[in-house]
């Protein structure tokens, strides 16, 4: 039984009715058809009519956003100021191990959620997925937990704005900073998702771009053309190279590597407003794999190899203040370039501001979703012309503005409290995914569809749900290994841990109001808001596949012979 086949389509119906009468020879039985087939449209037409008078989401992100907002999503302060620490704990071979493990484990994340998101596209994966293939109480907890973590991800990002551009004009208060930063990222969420993605597109340009340069410098820098050193392979023969601390270090590292790396499952929110996701996401999808190994692992490769791993900075290094001590800045200072603490303050003010706008975005649509299902008030569902969440852009940029006014009364402190606070939280989502596509996958097969009429099928499976979920568990345990020991850190543990009791309020609270229960295989909906269903009705115009090119199809071949 194929996907197809589950769809009722009228205007077939309706050509069936024709030929049998045509077969039959009879005139008025044809015109009374033809007149039966005219107020079915007629009705059709009024039908749908009456819902596009209600505003709603525009599908207007075009392909190439798609892939910028993907690459966004994966270049991130973690890799330009957090990167370091994760050499300074395990040395630059358990560094390179633990960041070539977390890639693994987000690309099978991200193809899980390729898989149910191209096949149901929509605006929140999260509170959408775990309603419909697990339990809606758990859609609601995890709905309300990504909006809140991304809520205070943008607040805490405001306040870095402030620290970063105070390494520039120290005398004037970040708090002029950070609301100028709101103001901004607001209007581009307010005025289209085209304003979106198209600052996505070039912030996301310019972080490519700094990475690229990285590169080179940092290539050049090894074999001495720049800097007059010939580094080689040397920091990877010094005490601690290229293991440090064997497997303890390794799984510190890849803490840090998999919070790095949060973020990249926004792509999944804006399949909502893809112009065409049969086409796109796939696309996306596909290249995660790519681009993880080639920023995160190359420049990982890169930094181990030019800065000795006993380097102070690598593990003083954490926070948006330190930008002059990162592990980028110190490679250009290494290659002799005295500008490079600005220039990467730069590309960090940038990064952050490309954080807070997706974070913005993100929260907006999900918030959205959550108001359109009767999980959230309302009001909170309305859309204008241009097809922005106005109430939910606002309601969320004015708790955004809350957080970043407390955060102001401890400054670097109550950010850094607010990034544990959402850090934990991001990985649950991570987890969440997981679940989902396996149970997804499961009663796909169960309900006798085909996996071959999927628009895009995840490889490697059931191994790669279950090897990302068992990674995540160890990481949101192992999370909260530095509170506990060598010394007991309160604070530390409890931002650390709250998530987990939020989760479980949220969770448990909408179970018992509104008396959830467990979904069963063969009772989860794969009919309803499909690819299928959403083309056929003319919501989604139907493209042709154009992967023509050697390189594309190659790789279309390769990813199927995992499958």
């Amino acid at each position: 039984m194929s996907v197809s086949s589950t769809h009722g389509d009228c205007g077939a119906d309706i050509i069936n009715q024709h030929k049998t009468i045509n077969s039959a020879g009879n005139d008025a039985s044809f015109m009374a058809a033809e007149e039966l087939e005219k107020h079915i449209v007629a009705g059709q037409a009024s039908e749908n009519i009456q819902e596009n008078n209600e505003p709603k989401l525009k599908r207007k992100l075009k392909g190439r956003q798609m892939g910028m907002i993907a690459i966004g999503g994966t270049i991130g302060t973690g890799l330009f100021i957090g990167s370091g620490s994760t050499l300074a704990n395990a040395g630059p071979a358990g560094a390179l191990i633990a960041f070539m493990v977390m890639g693994s484990m987000v690309f099978f994340i991200c193809t899980s959620l390729g898989e149910m998101s191209t096949f149901i596209p929509t605006s929140d994966p999260f509170n959408h997925f775990a309603a419909r293939f697990l339990d809606p109480s758990l859609g609601f907890a995890f709905g309300w937990n990504y909006w809140y973590s991304w809520m205070l991800t943008v607040g805490s990002e405001l306040v870095a704005c402030g620290i970063i551009v105070q390494y520039w004009l120290p005398n004037l208060t970040g708090v002029i900073w950070g609301v100028t930063v709101l103001v901004i990222i607001f209007l581009l969420n307010a005025i289209s998702v085209r304003g979106y993605g198209e600052s996505e597109f070039w912030m996301a340009a310019l972080k490519v771009l700094a990475v690229l340069v990285f590169l080179v410098v940092g290539i050049l820098t090894i074999t001495g053309v720049t800097g007059g050193d010939f580094i080689g392979g040397r920091n990877w023969n010094i005490e601690g190279a290229p293991f440090k601390d064997h497997i303890v270090g390794i799984l510190k590292a890849c803490i840090v590597a998999a919070f790095s790396m949060q973020g990249t499952e926004i792509v999944g929110i804006t399949v909502g407003e893809c112009e065409n996701p049969r086409r796109e996401v796939p696309r996306v999808i596909r290249s995660v794999f790519w681009r993880i190994l080639f920023f995160y692992v190359s420049s990982i490769l890169i930094i181990g190899l030019v800065i000795p791993n006993n380097n102070e900075n690598l593990i003083n290094a954490s926070g948006a203040g330190d930008v002059a001590i990162s592990p980028f800045t110190m490679v250009f200072l290494k290659a002799g370039a005295n500008w490079a603490a600005h220039m990467m303050n730069a590309v960090v003010l940038i990064t952050v501001l490309s954080a807070g706008n997706s974070g913005l975005y993100a929260c907006t649509r999900v918030l959205w979703v959550l108001a359109k299902e009767g999980k959230a008030p309302h009001f909170l569902s309305r859309v204008t012309k241009r097809g922005v969440p106005f109430w939910a852009l606002l309601f969320t940029a004015l708790w955004s503005a809350i957080i970043f006014c407390i955060s102001l009364a401890g400054n670097q402190s109550v950010y850094a409290f607010l990034i544990n606070l959402s850090g934990v939280t991001g990985m649950g989502f991570w987890l969440g995914i997981g679940l989902c596509h396996w149970r997804f996958r499961r009663a796909y097969i169960a309900q006798g569809y085909d996996l071959n009429d999927l628009p895009y099928r995840a490889g490697f499976f059931p191994f790669g749900p279950v090897y990302a979920c068992t990674l995540l568990v160890i990481i949101i345990i192992g999370q909260g290994y530095s509170t506990i020991w060598p010394k007991f850190d309160a604070l530390g543990f409890f931002s650390t841990y709250l998530a987990i009791p939020l989760f479980l309020i949220f969770w448990l609270g909408w179970k018992f109001f509104k008396k959830t229960k467990w979904i069963k295989l063969m009772d989860i909906d794969l009919t309803t808001g499909t690819l299928l269903e959403l083309e056929r009705s003319g919501d989604i115009e139907l493209f042709e596949l154009s992967d023509t090119s050697g390189w594309r199809k190659y790789f279309r071949w390769l990813h199927r012979k995992s499958e």
